[in-house]
């Protein structure tokens, strides 16, 4: 077994995230009780998930010598802007390869459901952020292919790029949500949490997968449940197993069963980062209830994905449910249209 702490990290964040009792939202409710995990409180600019993975991704490009990151996702993503931010900590170059949204059930782009690549969120940021390439495409282009002739031609002048996936999430990048997981279990112990059931938005998969594997690794029977952002249950469960068997691979430790990997498609709407009137619910009665902000892309979605749940009856006022904030507020103010 490969212990944690001997993996090359770097640190961006002073201290755990808080873990907090949402009791006006569970009384409106009328269900579970529900905590919320702060990860939209973690280091870099304006916080978020991919801030733990990117803890180990860098330290893995710097061991590596980079002087230069390549990284990809939508036209308002939350990984490019904290790869973007996490580069400029670090004194390193930043390319970042982005792809405009598809409309409404696969249509072209339009003023309801659209997201151009205007200056508004997250793009706004890179902007702000000095990013040293924004290369727009097309929904549907090959991202990481583009990513890899950029690379070889940063090379070719001499340089040393170092690519991260969507999400930033491989192996590597996984570690931040095993680590997480280990935190988690801390926390709860300290605040008498028992048997929860944890709810997290699941996309690229790298948190899910992280959290599965930390748990597991930790002899927690804890279960994890996924709400997918893009993807059916058929799709993304098969992504999100790949991954948690990838990174107990990495650490050397024993398979994890697969009923450990639930990521539920019934939330997601038309299509990623489309927003729908159960997000725009969601996202106002955490605001309302609790004075959280929520983004429209994952935690709105996977919200909306936990209140209904709970009207259905899947959580009883007899449980517990921890949910996973993992940040994306920025992309708010790209998505005002939704809650005009």
């Amino acid at each position: 077994m490969v212990a944690l702490n001997e993996v090359p990290r770097r640190s961006y964040t002073d201290g755990a995230t808080p873990l907090e009792h949402l009791q006006r939202l569970s009384a409106e409710l009328g269900g579970p009780q529900i905590w919320i995990k702060r990860d939209d409180q973690l280091g870099l600019t304006q916080g978020g998930n991919k801030t733990r993975k990117l803890e180990y991704l860098i330290a893995d490009a710097l061991n590596q010598g980079a002087d230069a990151l390549i990284t990809v996702g939508g036209v308002q993503s939350n990984h490019c802007r904290l790869t973007l931010s996490a580069a400029r900590v670090e004194g390193l170059d930043c390319h970042l390869i982005v792809e405009e949204d598809l409309g409404p059930e696969g249509t072209a782009l339009g003023p309801a459901g659209s997201n151009p690549p205007e200056y508004t969120g997250n793009f706004l940021l890179f902007d702000l952020l000095g990013a040293n390439s924004v290369t727009v495409l097309g929904h549907g282009a090959d991202l990481l292919g583009e990513a890899e002739i950029l690379a070889d031609k940063l090379r070719a002048e001499g340089r040393k790029p170092y690519v991260i996936p969507v999400g930033g999430s491989n192996p590597i990048g996984a570690l931040g949500y095993v680590d997480c997981a280990v935190e988690m279990l801390d926390q709860f112990a300290e605040a008498g949490v028992d048997s929860p059931t944890i709810v997290t938005p699941s996309g690229s998969a790298g948190m899910q997968a992280g959290l599965v594997v930390g748990l597991h690794s930790a002899g927690s029977n804890i279960p994890v449940i996924g709400i997918n952002v893009s993807r059916t249950q058929a799709d993304q469960e098969p992504k999100i197993v790949d991954l948690v068997d990838a990174t107990a691979r990495f650490l050397d430790l024993p398979p994890v069963p697969r009923d450990a990997t639930t990521g539920l498609g019934d939330y997601f709407g038309t299509g990623y980062a489309l927003p729908t009137p159960e997000m725009v619910e969601a996202v106002r009665l955490f605001a309302r209830t609790e004075g959280i902000l929520l983004d429209p892309v994952y935690t709105g979605k996977a919200a909306a994905g936990l209140i209904d749940l709970i009207r259905s009856g899947r959580f009883t006022s007899e449980d517990t449910v921890v949910f996973i904030h993992s940040g994306g507020v920025p992309g708010l103010f790209a998505r005002t249209q939704a809650f005009a």
